[in-house]
């Protein structure tokens, strides 16, 4: 069983080094603060979880991650991920595990919570062109049959795929927008800071 804390741990790492990527990728298109938002933010994050028990449910570390990007993070980040953090807690329960099923029902709650507060979709380029396509390989349609780890690689192939998408795209939504078709060639921050963390839960995960 994986412990959630310590995968949470591997995430905030891999959101640290690439804290100064994030923030030049933005620079280049809008206020140039997303790296550092995202440091801000989980940083918060990790205090607020040293407060929990080790064995601390699912519910309660998507809850306390998502309440701390909410409380602690200005700009788009901050109110999309800190919702779409608290909503996927509320879409599970204390006895919940990290398998295909939860998966699924985690990055929907999610997504449909950062649909309505951002008023965007896939192709906007967003955090949602990445979010989305890892969804989407949990989906029982795609994720019969295979275990846990090949839905993983899956995911992860489809939200990369998804990531380098935005570069080909002009920005609908957010600061990007206001500089539309030159934003293409640009990879959107949102959408590769939803990858580094997913990628990180990947390899921890993997073990």
């Amino acid at each position: 069983m994986a412990n959630v804390r310590d995968a949470v741990n591997v995430v905030i790492t891999a959101i640290m080094a690439q804290k100064d990527y994030l923030t030049a990728v933005d620079a280049k298109t809008g206020d140039g603060d997303h790296g550092l938002n995202m440091a801000r933010g989980f940083t918060a994050a990790r205090e607020r979880l040293a407060e929990l028990p080790a064995d601390a449910p699912v519910k309660d570390v998507l809850h306390h991650i998502g309440r701390a990007f909410i409380e602690n993070v200005g700009g788009a980040a901050g109110p999309l991920y800190g919702i779409g953090f608290v909503r996927a807690s509320e879409a599970v329960n204390d006895k919940t595990r990290l398998d295909v099923h939860s998966f699924e029902k985690l990055f929907t709650a999610g997504i449909e919570a950062i649909q309505r507060r951002g008023r965007a979709e896939r192709g906007d380029k967003t955090m949602l062109d990445t979010l989305i396509p890892i969804r989407d390989a949990f989906r029982a349609e795609n994720a019969d049959g295979k275990s846990l780890r090949e839905c993983l690689e899956e995911a992860l192939n489809e939200g990369r795929a998804g990531a380098e998408y935005t570069k080909t795209i002009a920005a609908r939504r957010g600061r990007a927008a206001l500089i539309g078709p030159r934003s293409i060639g640009i990879e959107d921050p949102g959408a590769m800071s939803s990858l580094i963390m997913f990628r990180a839960l990947c390899s921890y995960l993997r073990g």
